[in-house]
């Protein structure tokens, strides 16, 4: 029913070297269904060789062969996108229908770096004197440090393995500790796609312990992370004591703008499908919905019956749309933000309670009216709770909108070119969408601003941070 999940180091799937392991739990059931091996540093020690000798082949091989590498592991992941979806159900609790888009997302995201690696140009530049020549090269920045989050699974390691291999780095994959199986079979696709043995390394372990101990160590170059502002903030600051390159994709409070004039159905409609995905375990999903007076209360009553929708269940069952939150930490953690805010005067429009007595299911939740000291308007909730408030004129909306330190993703929805004008210009983050949902897809840059990190997980923007540029002048003799 599910996999062994164990470590992958130079070419051996193998446990951890100490024989440590940990239990994987079915979020739905509360049952263990496997176990996990815990890396230590005599394991570490062993990716980090690996890495070294990786680095060395695949930074030789050329452009057009890396390429047609990526092809081959983006076939592999179609291929068995059934398979590995029904793992990471199992593992993370999303409905089937999503862990499948995600896997099959997945290969989309592999193909578009295969064409990058192929793109990645220098120039020349023109000289001053007529026997010179003046080169500007790009060259594969090192080994890489990767840390992915149990949210997206698939999503979220396919981006930086992408770009890292497409631009000749090796790579220690920290994979996440709640979800390993389904990640695990992604760097299978890699591998058996012809990645070569020691490009590509897979641990899992005490998340502390192992980015402690590779962050500073000299053979890593850069380093990836996606999770936390607070666990970002603690990861920048060892990499910046030790000058190494970083890219950071951290947390959100996405604010979602309606204006008096905006298609209110449509703006429901979207918002309300992104606000419940992956149980609001989304780092991009809207969460502070802020309507002019006109609309507000066509707002909430649209959230509200897009919330009460929800069938929630197994992901595995049939008709199922919303699945348990990862892990035992989170019930604790949503339930405590909604208290706090209905405490200090929300309304409590539907939901707000544990759903069931087994598994880690929340009920889809909307708040309304919340004040503005509540800590869920200043604290990422990460599940399924959409605040609505009513905010009238566009300088308060935006005001609202860029009051707090986050800025990775915004949305707005409004029939005035004026308005979608001042919200592309003024709206403080990295990936704003107006009039529909129009962020993640492989091309397009993916990061935020502020709190919310920096560096791009999408688009040609991406592959930036994993090459460093060499001067190279020379006069002819």
């Amino acid at each position: 029913m599910y996999p062994q999940v164990l470590l992958h180091i130079a070419g051996a799937w193998r446990p951890a070297a100490a024989g440590e392991t940990h239990p994987v739990v079915d979020p739905a059931t509360e049952e263990e269904i496997g176990t996990h091996p815990v890396a230590r540093q005599a394991d570490l020690d062993d990716a980090l060789a690996a890495a070294e000798r990786g680095f060395a082949l695949w930074r030789a091989t050329s452009a057009f062969e890396r390429a047609r590498t990526l092809r081959r592991a983006a076939d592999l992941l179609r291929e068995r996108a059934p398979e590995i979806a029904r793992v990471m159900t199992l593992e993370q609790g999303k409905p089937l229908a999503e862990a499948t888009g995600e896997t099959r997302a997945g290969a989309d995201i592999i193909e578009w770096f295969a064409g990058e690696a192929q793109r990645a140009y220098g120039r020349v530049i023109p000289a001053r004197a007529p026997n010179v020549t003046q080169l500007s090269l790009r060259e594969p920045v090192g080994p890489v440090a990767c840390f992915t989050p149990w949210n997206f699974p698939i999503n979220q390691a396919v981006r930086k393995l992408s770009a890292a291999l497409a631009t000749g780095c090796s790579v220690v994959l920290k994979g996440p500790e709640d979800t390993p199986a389904s990640c695990a079979a992604l760097v299978r696709c890699f591998l058996d796609g012809g990645v070569p043995a020691d490009v590509l390394s897979l641990v899992y372990g005490d998340p502390k312990e192992i980015s402690d101990y590779l962050i500073p160590h000299p053979v890593i170059r850069k380093v990836s992370f996606t999770g936390s502002t607070q666990i970002g903030k603690q990861l920048a600051a060892l990499a910046g004591l030790h000058m190494k390159r970083i890219t950071m994709e951290l947390g959100g409070h996405a604010p979602a703008l309606v204006f008096r004039d905006a298609d209110v159905d449509l703006a429901v409609k979207v918002l309300g499908g992104t606000k419940f995905r992956n149980a609001g375990q989304v780092c991009i999903a809207p969460t502070r919905i802020l309507a002019e007076g006109p609309v507000f209360d066509a707002v909430v009553a649209g959230f509200a019956q897009a919330a009460e929708r929800q069938t929630l269940g197994h992901g595995l069952e049939e008709g199922v749309t919303m699945g348990p939150l990862a892990h035992a930490r989170r019930l604790p953690a949503v339930s405590a933000l909604v208290e706090d805010a209905v405490a200090r005067g929300a309304r409590l429009v539907t939901g707000g309670q544990r759903h069931g007595n087994k598994g880690y299911f929340y009920a889809p939740t909307v708040l309304a009216d919340v004040p503005r000291d509540a800590r869920i308007m200043n604290e990422e909730p990460f599940g399924p709770v959409a605040i609505v408030n009513r905010i009238d004129g566009a300088d308060a909306l935006l005001a609202e909108a860029n009051r707090l330190p986050y800025g990775l993703a915004a949305y707005g929805y409004t029939g005035s070119q004026v308005s979608a004008d001042r919200m592309s210009s003024e709206l403080e983050a990295g990936m704003v969408s107006i009039n529909h949902h129009g962020i993640a897809l492989p091309e397009l840059p993916f990061g935020g601003v502020k709190d919310s990190g920096y560096g791009s997980e999408g688009g040609a923007e991406a592959i930036e941070s994993y090459l460093s540029v060499k001067l190279v002048t020379r006069a002819a003799l």
